[in-house]
Parts: structure tokens; C-alpha cells; sequence
């Protein structure tokens, strides 16, 4: 458990409160905490299962990074109508004469 965190459900499960002359009812202390316990064990576990997700999508974000990073990028400002023009200039120069016959 993080460090975060002073108790855990073990700790409140075993933990022995003294008697005094007008105390508490011990089955009452006893019900409530068993009911913090079963939240602290909750917490644990939705806590355990958030930080699988984050490790999760930082794995995600790395690959998507690094996948962006490796795919040849378009000249900054370069237009449809410009790779358009790229395109048809291409064709005229490796097909010549015979696209428009």
C-alpha cells in the first residue's frame, strides 16, 4: 500500500479499543468499523485498478508517440490543392504523352 495512506484494513481490523465505565457499545464500534474496513478494501482495490489504467495509457500514448514520430510528415502549409498539383505533375512527367491520348 502507497505510503499515502496511515491504515489499512488489517490495522482497523485488529485494532483494540480500552473499555471505560460509560463507553461505547463494543458491537456497535465493532459493526461500524467492519463497514470502514470493507471501504478502505474498496478504496484498495478501485485505487489498484486506476493505477493499471494509467500504466495502461501511458503505455498507449508511448506507442502512439512513437509510431507518429516515425510516419514521414507532409511539409508544414502544404494544401490538398498542392499535392494535387504535386500528383498531376508526376503523372505528366513519368506517363508523358500518353495520358492525354
Amino acid at each position: 500500500m502507497s505510503d499515502k495512506f496511515k491504515l489499512t484494513a488489517k490495522d482497523i481490523l485488529e485494532k483494540e479499543f480500552k473499555t471505560a465505565m460509560r463507553g461505547y457499545k463494543q458491537e456497535d464500534v465493532d459493526k461500524f468499523l467492519d463497514l470502514i474496513i470493507k471501504d478502505y478494501e474498496a478504496f484498495h482495490q478501485e485505487i489498484e485498478e486506476l493505477q493499471q489504467e494509467v500504466v495502461k495509457l501511458k503505455k498507449q500514448l508511448e506507442e502512439s508517440t512513437r509510431r507518429q514520430n516515425t510516419q514521414p510528415q507532409a511539409a508544414v502549409g502544404t494544401t490538398n490543392f498542392d499535392i494535387l498539383k504535386r500528383l498531376s505533375n508526376l503523372e505528366k512527367h513519368v506517363f508523358g504523352s500518353k495520358l492525354y491520348d
